[in-house]
């Protein structure tokens, strides 16, 4: 029963996020399908933990920003990668400086997406 409550709360956590993801990012759809190809609209995990990237542990978040490349100029401008918001907003920065660039791992999901809506 446990196991069941904990997959309800991370799939409602999910739509949440998801909802969010949209509503901060409505004037950039390329970057609500890269957060979905990224992370399933997910930031956090069912027991609270920010989630972390499968292939690269230093991907963090629903937009999985890289510690490793980018915590240092995050937190020169006072964000915290792991709070969703922040992430976003970093997310962003990086969108208005490089463009889609620093997600063309995850391109191949992302771009398919975006000439299916258009």
């Amino acid at each position: 029963m446990e196991e069941a409550s904990l997959a309800r709360s991370s799939s409602a956590g999910a739509m949440n996020t998801e909802s969010i993801v949209r509503s901060y990012f409505k004037d950039i759809p390329v970057m609500i399908e890269i957060a979905r190809c990224e992370s399933t609209f997910q930031h956090t995990l069912a027991d609270g933990s920010v989630i972390t990237g499968r292939v690269d542990g230093a991907d963090t978040g629903v937009m999985q920003i890289n510690k490793r490349y980018h915590q240092k100029a995050a937190t020169a401008m006072g964000l915290n990668l792991e709070d969703i918001y922040h992430n976003m907003a970093y997310a962003r920065h990086l969108y208005e400086t490089q463009g889609t660039t620093p997600w063309n791992a995850s391109a191949p999901c992302w771009s398919k997406q975006l000439a299916v809506n258009i």
